[in-house]
C-alpha cells in the first residue's frame, strides 16, 4: 500500500511539472495585417518610425525605399497573379511588421499609414520629405537628350542574335538616367515583358532584403515593346540617385514574354560614378 502510495505522489509530481514547463513554453505571435498590390501602381507604406531591415517572401513583389526618406516603403507587383507571399519590415524602434501580400488589380488603398500600435489607416497624405521632387516634363526633356547623344558603350550582354547594352548613364538634378540598347538580329520578334533593376550582394550568406534590393523607375521613356526581326530599339530608364557599396552590384534583367529567354547586365560603382552632367 506504502508503494502504490508513493508512486501516485511520483505520477502527480510529474503531471505538475509538465504542466508548469508547458506554461512557460507558451508562444505569442503577432497578426500579419493584409497587403494587396497590383504591377501598375505603386503602394507606399509609411512606418511611425526609421526603417532598420526588410524581407520579403517572393520575388514576384519589388520592394524599394525611396531616396531621401526612412520611414517609407514601396510595393509593387512584380508580375501579374502571383502566388500569394509575405513581407517582414523591422523599424529602428526594435518592432516587428508582417503582411500577408496578395495580387489585386485595383487595391482599395495606396498610401497606408502603420500606427504605433500596427493598425493601417489608408492615407493621402502623411509626414514625410522627400529630397527629389520629379518633374515629368523636365524627366522627359532630359531623356530625349539623352537618346540624341552618340552614347557610348559600358557594358553588353549577348545571347544567341540578342544583345542589350548600356549605352550611357547621364545625372540631371539628382536623377540618373540610364541609356539602354537593345539589338534583336534573329529571325523572330522579340517581345519584352519585363525590365528590372535591382541592387544585389556579390557574395550571397543568410537570405536578407540587403542582398537585393529592387528599385522602381521615376520616368521611364520608350519602353522596350516589341522589337521586330532585324531590328534595334532604345529607351531610358530615370531613377533618383543612388550608389553601390563596395560588396554590391547593380543587376539589369531584360525578360521576354512568354518566353524563357532573358538578358542581364551587372553594373558596378565605379560605372554610377561615372555619370555623365546632362543639361534640361
Amino acid at each position: 500500500m506504502k508503494n502504490k502510495c508513493v508512486l501516485v505522489m511520483f505520477a502527480i509530481s510529474i503531471l505538475l511539472s509538465l504542466k508548469s514547463f508547458s506554461q512557460e513554453q507558451q508562444c505569442s505571435f503577432i497578426p500579419a495585417a493584409h497587403l494587396s498590390v497590383t504591377k501598375n501602381k505603386t503602394t507606399n507604406l509609411i512606418f511611425p518610425f526609421s526603417v532598420k531591415s526588410i524581407d520579403r517572401g517572393s520575388k514576384d513583389i519589388l520592394v524599394q525605399q525611396p531616396g531621401g526618406t526612412e520611414n517609407i516603403v514601396q510595393v509593387k507587383a512584380g508580375k501579374i497573379n502571383f502566388a500569394q507571399t509575405n513581407l517582414s519590415v523591422i523599424t529602428i524602434d526594435g518592432k516587428l511588421y508582417s503582411f500577408i501580400v496578395d495580387y489585386s488589380e485595383q487595391p482599395s488603398q495606396l498610401n497606408i499609414v502603420i500606427n504605433n500600435n500596427g493598425s493601417l489607416t489608408g492615407s493621402s497624405s502623411a509626414l514625410v520629405s522627400l529630397s527629389v521632387g520629379y518633374n515629368e516634363a523636365v524627366m522627359k526633356s532630359v531623356a530625349e537628350k539623352v537618346l540624341e547623344r552618340k552614347g557610348f558603350r559600358i557594358k553588353v550582354d549577348k545571347k544567341s542574335k540578342l544583345k542589350l547594352k548600356v549605352n550611357g548613364i547621364y545625372i540631371n538634378d539628382d536623377i540618373l538616367y540610364f541609356r539602354l540598347k537593345l539589338q534583336n538580329k534573329s529571325n523572330i520578334g522579340f517581345d519584352a515583358d519585363n525590365i528590372t533593376f535591382s541592387i544585389r550582394n556579390h557574395q550571397r550568406s543568410k537570405r536578407t532584403a540587403t542582398q537585393e534590393l529592387s528599385l522602381t523607375p521615376v520616368y521611364t521613356h520608350h519602353a522596350f515593346k516589341n522589337v521586330k526581326a532585324g531590328s534595334s530599339s532604345n529607351c531610358v530608364i530615370a531613377f533618383s540617385k543612388f550608389t553601390l557599396a563596395g560588396a554590391k552590384y547593380l543587376s539589369i534583367q531584360l525578360s521576354e514574354k512568354g518566353g524563357t529567354s532573358s538578358l542581364h547586365l551587372r553594373m558596378e560603382n565605379q560605372h554610377i560614378m561615372n555619370a555623365v552632367p546632362i543639361n534640361n
